[in-house]
């Protein structure tokens, strides 16, 4: 039986990507709280839509230490302007290793 403040949703599959060190602070604080990245994400985003911040202060200090750990040097204002690392394909044609 569900309890009644809980509430009957579908979650799907997607396949986002994202900026590493990024992720790995997310996952760490996902861990830290034990629960799943894809759970984390959800409150972050339902409190961003309300326009609320997610953390408390002991969690933005939590934040700060993981940003420091995984030398993850972003911050908001670094938002929209990510361009990703254009990488060489490993898997050449043979045609391609002969030019």
């Amino acid at each position: 039986m569900i309890n009644e403040s809980q509430l009957l949703i579908e979650r799907v599959q997607t396949g986002v990507r994202m900026e590493k060190r990024l992720l790995k602070v997310l996952k760490a604080l996902a861990e830290y709280h034990d629960m799943s990245l894809g759970d984390l994400l959800e409150g972050i985003v339902l409190h961003a839509f309300d326009g609320k911040t997610p953390f408390s202060p002991a969690n933005l200090k939590r934040i700060q230490d993981l940003k420091k750990f995984y030398a993850l040097d972003l911050d908001s204002s670094a938002s929209h302007r990510l361009k990703e690392i254009k990488r060489r394909s490993v898997n050449k044609t043979a045609s391609e290793r002969k030019k």
